[in-house]
């Protein structure tokens, strides 16, 4: 099983790459399935398809979906929406403005990653492709779970508690539409399939992240940010894909600008993403719609090479023992020691990159020893650890 997840700046150009993928591997003789996790979906335009929110059959091997709101919301939090929207028309909201309002923002974008972990079980395809929203909401999505998993243990069995206690006296008394033992159990089979899927998208082994930019500046800057965030996250990434350089057989002197430019940021995308892969793919003479383009794409963008492969495998995150001390270390390309802040928190190590917090719950061997030392070591944050009482952990970043 392999999972392949496209993302990259608005406008970049990643559902047709990611459609180009798709076809690709299963005209190679793998049984695919590509879905679209953008709220604003477009993967049944560049095939030239009609999807929905079941998988359909729109060539040999190859499935794509493009999941429904209504859908995904009864499968996945009907119960937690339910008591939400009642608790807002508790509160003087409107009953149909409450049952609306009842859907947290990117909850759609969020439970249509869940279907990665039911198609990976049931085993009926050997590739799921995600085209997945632009960057910035997918990296809010995929560190959902970090985030998730600390209220769960610490605060939902508290939640669960008091509810239980206070139910009897306040919805009588109140009126208060208290959470009941249901909605807990649907917010814990939630947050048990959303670990799922943490769990299979963090062994790169299967999963893998591929970055779709084009040769230009601002877009390079929000993909060098993307791919950090990825590593504080340890989502692996395996490839970088350059998308519409202007060929060089384009000889109109009004292009030259553009060429210059575009030669010039291509080197940058080389010197900061190694020693990830590259692969690049040219301005087409034509929009990439339909199967005919959709192959010439793929087909110039992987050449002879599997598109499933892992293009590169890299380690995250690694502990080592040395001379009596541990380290761990935490790949974070394209920051600067101003840009990180550390903090222990017991058994956790709470590591702050701009606005992106990661909780990395220690392992047994570091538990009980002392951070000593944090720093920034070509670009890979070296923390060390040691049996020493007296070093003891404040909230700052070297």
């Amino acid at each position: 099983m392999r999972i392949i997840l496209f993302t990259g700046k608005g406008g970049v150009g990643k559902t047709s790459v990611a459609a180009a993928t798709a076809l690709t591997a299963a005209e190679k003789g793998y049984k695919v399935i590509v879905i679209s996790t953008d709220s604003a979906h477009s993967l049944s335009d560049s095939f030239d398809v009609s999807l929905s929110g079941e998988p359909r059959l729109i060539a040999s091997n190859l499935w794509g979906q493009e999941t429904e709101m209504s859908q995904t919301v009864t499968t996945h939090w009907k119960t937690i929406r339910e008591w939400m929207a009642a608790l807002l028309a508790w509160r003087g909201m409107e009953e149909i403005m409450a049952d609306e309002m009842a859907i947290l923002p990117g909850m759609e974008e969020l439970a249509n990653l869940l279907y990665i972990s039911d198609y990976h079980d049931s085993s009926d395809y050997d590739l799921i492709i995600m085209d997945c929203a632009p960057t910035a909401d997918t990296l809010r999505l995929l560190s959902f779970p970090e985030i998730l998993r600390w209220w769960m243990e610490k605060m939902f069995p508290i939640g669960r508690s008091v509810s239980s206690l206070l139910r009897p006296v306040v919805r009588p008394i109140l009126g208060v539409p208290m959470p009941t033992d249901e909605v807990f159990e649907s917010a814990e089979q939630l947050y048990h399939k959303l670990d799922r899927m943490r769990t299979l998208l963090s062994n790169s082994n299967e999963a893998s992240v591929r970055l779709v930019t084009n040769a230009e500046k601002m877009v390079i800057k929000e993909t060098q940010r993307t791919f950090t965030y990825l590593n504080l996250y340890g989502y692996s990434t395996d490839l970088i894909i350059c998308n519409r350089l202007i060929p060089g057989k384009v000889e109109d002197s009004y292009f030259d600008s553009w060429k210059q430019s575009q030669s010039k940021y291509h080197q940058m995308i080389k010197e900061c993403f190694a020693p990830l892969p590259i692969l690049t793919l040219p301005l087409f003479e034509q929009e990439i719609v339909g199967m005919p383009m959709l192959r010439v794409m793929g087909r110039t963008l992987y050449g002879d090479e599997d598109p499933t492969k892992v293009f590169f495998q890299g380690q995250a995150q690694k502990i080592q023992k040395e001379n009596g001390y541990y380290t761990l270390s935490l790949a974070l390309p394209f920051v600067t020691k101003g840009d990180v802040a550390l903090m222990r928190n017991g058994d956790e190590l709470i590591i702050q990159v701009g606005h992106f917090k990661r909780n990395i719950v220690l392992p047994y061997s570091l538990r009980e020893l002392t951070v000593a030392e944090a720093k920034l070591d070509n670009s890979e944050l070296v923390i060390k650890f040691e049996q020493d009482e007296k070093h003891q952990m404040s909230t700052h970043g070297r």
